[in-house]
């Protein structure tokens, strides 16, 4: 099948793609330094005052190439040698005491301005690093890979900031060991300089974007005059140590650990990025949530391992890393495995990482490979007979090996080729897979049209068989100009399944979508920009060739001169089909058909206080059944070392009807109200940009209450069919759902790349069935039960393996 798809792809593609062409594009030539500046913020050293300028920005934000005015005069020189990249920056103001500067923690600008340095070694248009030093002096830094950011990447690099009467300065030197680039004896890279004017919103770019076509990784400069560069050895050791104690029921448990992550530049273009014995005891929490439906809840991935530097791995959406270390594949079947006089002393809900790596770089010709391996231990539940008092033991995950291998091929500096395979092997006789990715992206010569798609197939080798499924995507869409449109196709058939390492929650579909859009690009009148859309959608079912639903809608995004942004969205939807919600294969509910309006609201996060208002209701045609939304997200920046944000989240849904359970066979489903409420608050005290208090706290709540003697079993035509129900203690499917969790953490970065965070966790859960009770009664058994106590220390610190090389010559 891949075969017979190759082929033709690959001539449409040879037909349709061009090299790119960016009129005006502008050069900059660098110098070499014998002597490094002292990266202090003042810029009066004699290296940059010989130093050739890069100036002339232009305005990207909210206009259109209008030049930068005198008064905010932005001027950026570049200097290397065999260690590092050095830029300084002189950014001028003519009221200096305007100059937005609030202290925050790395990867967070806050509402400071802020110069942003983008750098793609490869000069491919596609994947860049991004540096950002804020007028504050916090840091920031992410993978670019077209429109996606990514700050969970985080490299070692220094800077520095300086103020004065005539505006503000900023002073970078990044080494190589924070890039990647191809080895040859001279390089060319693309280059883009960025500055926030937070104050005016206003935003200026040395080379010229234009915003109306393909995307603005495109735009860089070009940064020449790097040659015959000998890097050090690329090899960072981060050793860990960490205490923890737990107090949790009336019984304490304390624990140390310690372990080591390495990076190591095997050349100048692959890092091999390294875990041993890792600790993720100070990841933050899960926003869990009652979950009634069909499907899994699926929850961000906070382990830093995980995340930095793994744009690679993502590609096909074919990983999902919980996947790592989540439930053992056979926690739901232990419970099921006990026997009658047998009570379970241990089930473990997530199995121990051994060990991970990941490997990743790009060619000098646009190829990037990576490959990702990690183990896990075995895990066991562990059973005691009552009577005898003999224990026993049921492996519910044995030993497992997770792999991801990728090719990317960049082209044309505007498109990509990708093959990508994942594998999930396990010892012994369990459950195995194996799923492949060819995907491309590929723009025309004029950056006005991108045509997109993927083909997939999945392997399933279980201990009797082995269960093959494919799935597919194919889009058109027009990149060019004010008025845009897209056409989109996605295919799976029923034996699709890739969640063994990625997730796909349905299967068994061949859905159609359609969407056109208005948008500017300059202001007019008091309008900054605005986005008007249309969509619309048919989804069908793919065995049997039926269709589930066929929907259209519109939205609209405004934003004002003043940072004041609002807008809306409406749709409208047929019955549908929903194969899902009975829980049992080929069984369908029919809802009705039905009508959803949306209103939000945002205001100037430049001022003290702003907002956000979120509203949503959904109402079905001829039933009682709605769904209400409201959600409320003031903040306050009281000065700028101290903010707070504080969310509120209302959901009713009213009268839907719901799978209850399977009795014999018959699907039994209720009319269920559902209500949720969500307060949350996150503060930060920031001493500096290195030393900051920060505070995470949520409470969720939640009940599902299911109508009295309104109960109905499903028939073959997905009807409900009114039917006595009788219910008791065991089988009430009622719920109580509240979850308590509050971080409290004191985090110091103490060097550069090392840190140390004392953490307080306080945690407590309750689940029952007493949904009549209303909020406060609920709090009040939420607080009976045994609250968890946690108190973490873990220091982190850097070594840069040529820093300790230098200090033992010396």
């Amino acid at each position: 099948m891949f075969r017979s798809l190759l082929i033709p792809l690959m001539l449409f593609i040879s037909l349709i793609s061009y090299s790119q062409n960016i009129e005006s594009r502008k050069t900059y030539t660098t110098t070499k330094t014998e002597i490094a500046p002292r990266i202090d913020g003042v810029l009066t050293e004699k290296v940059w005052l010989e130093a050739d300028e890069a100036k002339d920005f232009v305005m990207v934000e909210p206009g259109d190439g209008d030049p930068i005015p005198k008064s905010h005069e932005t001027i950026v020189k570049v200097l290397y040698d065999n260690e590092a990249v050095y830029i300084a920056a002189y950014m001028m103001e003519d009221e200096p005491t305007k100059i937005m500067k609030q202290f925050t923690q790395r990867d967070n600008m806050g509402q400071s301005e802020f110069l942003l340095v983008d750098i793609n070694t490869y000069d491919d248009g596609e994947n860049q690093t991004r540096f950002i030093v804020t007028a504050a002096g916090t840091q920031a830094d992410a993978r670019i890979s077209g429109e996606n950011e990514d700050y969970n990447y985080n490299v070692v690099w220094e800077s520095a900031v300086f103020q004065d009467d005539e505006g503000w300065y900023v002073e970078m030197k990044i080494p190589y060991s924070a890039l990647r680039f191809p080895d040859k004896p001279q390089q060319e890279w693309g280059i883009q300089f960025f500055r926030q004017i937070t104050h005016l919103n206003q935003n200026y770019v040395w080379n010229y974007i234009d915003k109306s076509v393909g995307q603005i990784s495109q735009y860089t400069g070009l940064l020449k005059g790097i040659s015959n560069i000998d890097p050090p050895v690329r090899l960072s050791l981060y050793p860990y140590t960490s205490a923890a104690l737990d107090i949790y029921n009336g019984e304490s448990e304390a624990n140390f650990s310690a372990g080591l992550d390495l990076k190591y530049g095997i050349n100048d273009s692959f890092t091999l990025d390294m875990t041993l014995v890792p600790d993720f005891g100070q990841t933050a929490y899960d926003n869990v949530e009652l979950n009634l439906g069909p499907f899994e809840q699926v929850f961000g991935e906070n382990r830093a391992f995980f995340t930095e530097g793994t744009e690679l791995f993502t590609k096909g959406d074919l990983f999902y890393s919980r996947r790592v270390g989540n439930s053992p594949i056979g926690f739901n079947d232990a419970q099921r495995s006990k026997l009658e006089n047998e009570e379970i002393l241990d089930n473990p809900d997530k199995t121990d990482l051994i060990n991970a790596l990941k490997v990743s770089g790009r060619t000098d010709r646009g190829l990037g490979i990576g490959f990702f391996n990690s183990i896990t231990n075995e895990t066991k539940a562990v059973y005691r007979d009552t009577i005898t008092g003999e224990t026993r033991s049921k492996i519910t995950e044995p030993f497992a090996n997770y792999n991801i291998f990728v090719l990317d091929q960049r082209f044309n500096k505007n498109s990509s080729l990708t093959l990508i395979n994942t594998n999930v092997t396990r010892n012994g006789n369990f459950r195995d897979a194996n799923v492949s990715g060819f995907l491309f992206d590929v723009y025309n010569k004029e950056n006005s049209f991108n045509f997109k798609g993927q083909a997939k197939m999945s392997n399933i080798n279980l201990p009797d068989q082995n269960v093959t499924g494919f799935a597919s995507s194919l889009s058109i869409e027009r990149t060019k100009g004010n008025f845009r449109y897209g056409v989109a196709h996605e295919f799976a058939n029923e034996t699709y399944d890739i969640n063994d390492l990625g997730i796909s929650q349905i299967n068994n579909y061949n859905n159609f979508n359609w969407e056109t859009s208005y948008q500017i690009f300059e202001p007019q009148g008091n309008l900054n920009k605005y986005r008007i859309q249309v969509y619309g959608q048919h989804l069908r079912r793919y065995d049997p060739n039926i269709s589930v639903n066929t929907g259209a809608g519109g939205s609209v995004f405004i934003v004002t001169r003043e940072r004041f942004a609002y807008g809306g969205s409406f749709e409208v939807n047929s019955e549908f089909r929903d194969f899902f919600e009975p829980r049992s294969q080929d069984s369908f509910v029919l809802y009705r058909a039905n009508a959803g309006l949306s209103a939000w609201i945002s205001t100037d996060y430049r001022k003290r206080f702003a907002y956000d208002l979120r509203l949503y209701f959904e109402k079905y045609h001829r039933s009682s059944r709605n769904f209400l939304s409201v959600n409320f997200e003031p903040r306050f920046r009281f000065t700028d070392k101290l903010d707070m944000i504080f969310e509120f989240d209302y959901d009713l849904q009213k009268d839907r009807p719901s799978f209850v359970t399977k009795d014999n066979s018959e699907i039994i489903f209720g009319v269920r109200d559902l209500k949720s409420l969500e307060n949350s608050l996150k503060g930060n005290y920031n001493f500096n940009t290195k030393q900051a208090i920060n505070l995470s706290f949520r409470h969720f709540w939640s009940t599902a209450t299911f109508s009295d003697n309104e109960y109905s079993v499903l028939d073959k035509d997905g009807r409900l069919i009114p039917t006595e129900y009788n219910i008791n203690e065991q089988n009430d499917p009622n719920a109580n759902f509240n979850i308590w969790n509050l971080d409290l953490s004191y985090r110091w970065q103490f060097a550069p790349g090392s840190e140390a965070v004392l953490l307080y966790r306080n945690a407590i859960f309750n689940r029952d069935k007493l949904s009549s009770l209303g909020y406060r009664d609920s709090l009040e058994n939420l607080f009976d039960m045994p609250a968890r106590h946690n108190l973490s220390l873990r220091i982190v610190y850097f070594i840069d393996y040529n820093r300790v090389r230098h200090l033992f010559q010396s």
